[in-house]
Order: structure tokens, then C-alpha cells, then sequence
């Protein structure tokens, strides 16, 4: 299940190139999808809490 994940994720950037040279794609839309995606990944890591750093022993 995973190798299929892993697949799929790999074909992505390639479906992303494939918008570009169709003009299905443009260059805003591909901004404004990265800046959702990197929205979405600094949320996740702020309601993940700071994490206690291993080997400090204070």
C-alpha cells in the first residue's frame, strides 16, 4: 500500500509540468497552490507544540 503512495506522490510533479505545457496550469495558480500547501504545513507544525529536544536533561 505504501510502494502506491509513494507512486503516486513521484507522478505529481510530473502532472504538474504536464498542466504547465497545456496551459491548464498557470504561474499564479501554481504560486497560490504552493502557498496553501506551505500554509498547511506551518499549521501543522504550530498545533504540534514545540517538542522537548531528546538528550537534554535540565
Amino acid at each position: 500500500m505504501r510502494a502506491r503512495v509513494i507512486e503516486a506522490e513521484a507522478e505529481v510533479p510530473l502532472a504538474i509540468a504536464a498542466a504547465f505545457r497545456e496551459g491548464k496550469l498557470g504561474v499564479m495558480d501554481y504560486y497560490n497552490m504552493q502557498n496553501v500547501i506551505s500554509d498547511t504545513q506551518m499549521r501543522e507544525a504550530i498545533s504540534k507544540g514545540a517538542q522537548p529536544q531528546k538528550g537534554s536533561n535540565d
